[in-house]
């Protein structure tokens, strides 16, 4: 499946995030896509998809419970490269949660398999998210996956962008301070964080 038309990405950029229901919903019907683990990590922090599928194992830590936000991964000039987050609010220390430690085990067991594969083929980057051969993954590929999941299960589209928003969301109703909210999404102005909240007042 290729990218949406233009007037669709234009389309998608306006639209509400989504509810609880409607991100389980994708998660249930995502839960057989390689990327579930990605798209999981995406909903339970709110992370950038630049900055997901930029995660090293090294920035998982168990023993203390944390996983570190520290690279992004971006094409530029047609080249795929990583590097450090750009701002110091990007770069921060989440709670590893059980859900997230869950779907890692299950990422780790599929990339040793990989590995086991291809042998010496494999290339160790040292990334969570790699192709079948340890290579980092096209961002575009992921959204292509993403747009490709909610189409076949007829869910209400929304720009992978949008996950942050649906978070956002979310952590505004279970009661989360903005300034809270604002160190979790990683915004560089706490002023990012109010206008999603006030967003969703204008909204109900």
């Amino acid at each position: 499946m290729g990218d949406p038309p233009s007037g669709t990405w234009r389309c998608l950029s306006k639209a509400a995030p989504w509810t609880a229901v409607e991100a389980r919903a994708f998660l249930e019907a995502a839960k057989d896509d390689p990327l579930y683990p990605a798209f999981m990590l995406l909903l339970l922090y709110g992370l950038r998809r630049g900055e997901v599928l930029a995660l090293r194992w090294r920035d998982v830590d168990e023993e203390d419970g944390e996983l570190r936000v520290r690279q992004h991964i971006q094409r530029v000039h047609g080249e795929l490269r990583i590097g450090p987050v750009k701002t110091a609010a990007g770069r921060r220390d989440l709670p590893l949660l059980d859900r997230a430690a869950e779907v890692l085990e299950i990422r780790r067991a599929v990339q040793a398999a990989d590995r086991a594969e291809l042998g010496r083929a494999w290339q160790d980057t040292g990334l969570v998210f790699t192709t079948r051969t340890g290579r980092p993954i096209e961002p575009r590929n992921l959204a292509r996956s993403f747009h490709r999941i909610c189409d076949h299960h007829g869910l209400r589209a929304i720009s992978v962008h949008h996950l942050r928003h649906t978070t956002a969301t979310l952590l505004k109703n279970l009661k989360v301070p903005a300034r809270d909210a604002q160190l979790i999404l990683g915004h560089s102005r706490l002023a990012v964080t109010l206008e999603i909240y006030t967003h969703e007042d204008r909204q109900a």
